[in-house]
C-alpha cells in the first residue's frame, strides 16, 4: 500500500507517529471515453476561457471566490502556515459510543499504521479503545480540508486502528423536502407482524465475505465474451408472475426465508449428531 499521509495521532499527552492508508479500492471495470471515428481515448485539457490558452500545472493556483467573479489567491505555503500543526495531526478531542454517531455522517474509510517508533503507543490506544467499547472523535486535515473523524479499534483483519472521515453536521442535507416521508400513513397490524417475522427469519450474523459484486462478475463475463475469450453463460430463469400487494410480497418473502433456513437447520442438526 502507498501511504497517502504521514503525521501523528494526538491522544492526550501521547503523540503516535502514524501513516494513513486508504481502506477501500473501488477497482472494477472503468470505461473510457473514445473518439468514435478512430477509437482513441480523448484527453482533457486545463483551459483558460478568458485567455484562450491551455494551461500547464505550474500556471495554476488555488483561490476562493469572495464575491461574484472576484477571487483571492491562496498560495500553498500560506495554507500550510495557516493549518500549522493540525495539517499533520489527527487530534482526538473526545470519546463516545459508536451508536451515538449517525452513519449518514460517514464518508471515506482509512487504515492507520504506526511508524516504528510508535508501535507501543499505537497498540496501547488500540487496546484501550477495544476494552472501553468506545470510539475516538477527532479533527483531521486531508487534502487541505479539515474534517471530523471517527477512530475505532478493529480486529476484523488484524488489530488495526481505522479512521472514518465524518461530514460536518451543517453539511448534512435536511430530509424536510423529501417526498411523502413526512406524511402519516396507517400501517396494518397484521402486515407489521408479518414484516417483523420476516426480519427475524432473515436475521443472521453479517459476514461480508458472503457477498460479492455480482454486477462486476456479469460485466467481466460480458467483456470476455466480446473479446472472444469465453462463451456466454446464462444462469437462472426469469421470475414470472406479478406481486399482487404488499401483504402478498411479505408472505412470499417469508416463505422463501423459511425454505432457505431449512438447509441451514439440517446442517446444524447433522453436526450435533456426528
Amino acid at each position: 500500500m502507498h501511504a497517502m499521509w504521514r503525521g501523528s495521532v494526538s491522544f492526550g499527552l501521547v503523540n503516535i507517529p502514524v501513516r494513513l492508508y486508504k481502506a477501500t479500492d473501488t477497482g472494477g471495470i472503468h470505461f473510457r471515453q473514445l473518439h468514435k471515428a478512430c477509437r482513441t481515448p480523448i484527453s482533457y485539457k486545463k483551459f483558460c476561457p478568458r485567455c484562450h490558452v491551455d494551461l500547464s500545472q505550474d500556471e495554476i493556483v488555488r483561490g476562493f471566490e469572495y464575491a461574484r467573479g472576484e477571487f483571492a489567491v491562496v498560495e500553498d505555503e500560506e495554507l500550510d502556515a495557516f493549518q500549522g500543526r493540525r495539517g499533520e495531526t489527527i487530534d482526538l478531542v473526545q470519546f463516545a459510543d459508536a451508536g451515538d454517531i449517525d452513519p449518514v455522517l460517514f464518508q471515506g474509510a482509512y487504515y492507520l499504521a504506526p511508524e516504528a517508533s510508535g508501535k507501543k503507543a499505537y497498540r496501547l490506544l488500540w487496546q484501550a479503545l477495544r476494552a472501553s467499547g468506545r470510539v475516538g472523535v477527532a479533527r483531521m486535515t486531508l487534502r487541505s480540508a479539515e474534517s471530523l473523524a471517527l477512530v475505532r479499534a478493529s480486529d476484523a483483519d488484524g488489530n488495526v486502528l481505522e479512521v472514518h472521515a465524518l461530514a460536518w453536521p451543517e453539511d448534512v442535507r435536511s430530509t424536510a423536502e423529501l417526498p411523502y416521508v413526512q406524511e402519516a400513513v396507517a400501517v396494518d397490524a397484521h402486515e407489521l407482524e408479518v414484516a417483523e417475522t420476516l426480519i427475524r427469519q432473515l436475521t443472521k450474523p453479517f459476514v461480508p465475505d458472503e457477498y460479492r459484486d455480482e454486477s462486476r462478475v456479469r460485466l467481466e463475463a460480458w467483456i470476455a465474451e466480446r473479446r472472444g475469450e469465453a462463451e456466454a453463460k446464462t444462469k437462472g430463469a426469469e421470475a414470472s408472475g406479478e406481486v399482487v400487494d404488499l401483504m402478498e410480497a411479505l408472505k412470499k418473502s417469508l416463505e422463501l426465508a423459511k425454505q432457505d433456513a431449512k438447509p441451514r437447520e439440517a446442517k446444524r442438526k447433522k453436526r450435533k449428531t456426528s
